[in-house]
C-alpha cells in the first residue's frame, strides 16, 4: 500500500492562524499511523493566496485533499477515509 502524503503548512499564515498546534498535529499523526503516512512540512501551500481565505488557515493536504482550519481531527478524518 502506497503511503499516505500529509503536508502541513508551515507558512506565516497558517503558523499564525494555528502554529502552536502544527508540531503536535505531526507528531500525533506519526505515532497513531507509523509508516501508513509520510508527513511532509511544507514551507507554503501557498492555499490562502490562491483563494484569499487567509480565515481557513492552517492548511494541510492529505495527499491532494485540502483540509482548511485544520485540526487533528479533521485530518485524521480525512486519513481514516482514505485509508477503507
Amino acid at each position: 500500500m502506497e503511503k499516505i502524503k500529509v503536508k502541513i503548512c508551515q507558512g506565516t499564515t497558517c503558523f499564525v492562524m494555528g502554529g502552536d498546534t502544527i508540531k503536535a498535529m505531526a507528531d500525533a499523526l506519526a505515532e497513531k499511523y507509523g509508516d501508513k503516512i509520510e508527513i511532509v512540512p511544507v514551507r507554503c501551500l501557498e492555499t490562502c493566496h490562491e483563494s484569499d481565505s487567509f480565515s481557513k488557515a492552517p492548511y494541510v493536504f492529505v495527499d491532494e485533499e485540502v483540509v482548511s482550519a485544520a485540526d487533528l481531527e479533521k485530518v485524521i478524518n480525512v486519513i481514516e477515509s482514505k485509508l477503507k
